[in-house]
């Protein structure tokens, strides 16, 4: 007999199997984390948005459906769409372009009529309510 060295056939094949169920359950753990970090950032977004409407209503009395007005800048990804504009409200969606459009969050300010995303809509002015 030869003196061989190496791995033989089946153990290799152990090896592969062994990959292949560490990969089946990890990539749905970081799919959800990912998702979580769009939710995140949109909240942020909204938050910002809120805070430069505020800043923006201090020096013109007035609110702004125009984010360059605001000199507010959204996330990457994060589309931010502000409506119902009126001298004691505001509101405002934001979705991201990985999710759905039917997925993403919504918030409003003052006396302005709450913007639904998907089925989710706020409760109460200044609260962030998302479809997760």
């Amino acid at each position: 007999m030869r003196d061989s060295k190496g791995f033989t056939l089946i153990e290799l094949l152990i090896v592969v199997v062994i990959i292949g169920i560490l990969a089946a359950i990890a990539i749905p753990k970081f799919s959800a984390t990912r998702e979580k970090a769009y939710f995140a950032a949109m909240k942020s977004d909204l938050k910002n948005l809120a805070s430069q409407q505020e800043i923006y209503y201090a020096d013109a009395y007035s609110y702004s459906n125009q984010t360059t007005d605001l000199s507010f800048t959204n996330s990457e990804g994060v589309n931010v769409a502000i409506s119902n504009v009126s001298s004691s409200g505001w509101a405002a969606t934001a979705t991201h372009s990985a999710l759905g459009g039917s997925e993403g969050c919504s918030m409003y300010y003052g006396t302005s009529t709450a913007v639904a995303v998907g089925t989710t809509t706020p409760s109460q002015p200044g609260e962030v309510a998302c479809t997760n």
